[in-house]
């Protein structure tokens, strides 16, 4: 990343802000996972990165991990401001909660990119993919 003079803020930052950067973090995790399984093919990878970025499953392994206690305390409340946002639209293909929490999601790696703890943002990332992972093995199954 550009060093910058000034760092960013993140405590400063409004929800929608932090989701922003978060939702640019998320998909470029999201594009190099996939690059490094072995994914090519343009419109295969965009229909795989769907699997991940869709805020069906960025709300479904945020309820999921809230679930499991993953959260420290510090990240819970940013995860409620980040649910609280209001951003005025919704997309056409999801329901408002669903958007919320997904928006939640963003903004907690947003926060904690801009914090600098790269450490954590990878830990969660990485068990949101072997969340996603696992649904997906599940889905399968029927086929």
């Amino acid at each position: 990343m550009l060093q910058y003079e000034q760092k960013v803020n993140e405590k400063l930052l409004n929800s929608l802000a932090l989701a922003y950067m978060g939702d640019a973090i998320y998909e470029t995790y999201v594009r190099y996972h996939l690059l490094q399984n072995g994914q090519v093919k343009p419109h295969l990878l965009h229909k795989s990165a769907t699997r991940y970025v869709s805020a069906k499953a960025q709300a479904g392994v945020l309820h999921q991990m809230m679930e499991e206690d993953y959260f420290q305390d510090e990240e819970i409340a940013i995860i409620k401001r980040g649910r609280n946002a209001k951003s005025g639209s919704v997309p056409k293909n999801t329901d408002v909660q669903t958007y919320r929490y997904s928006t939640a999601f963003e903004a907690l790696l947003g926060s904690l990119f801009l914090a600098g703890n790269n450490e954590r943002l990878e830990e969660i990332i990485n068990h949101a993919f072997q969340l996603i992972d696992e649904m997906k093995g599940e889905g399968s199954h029927g086929a």
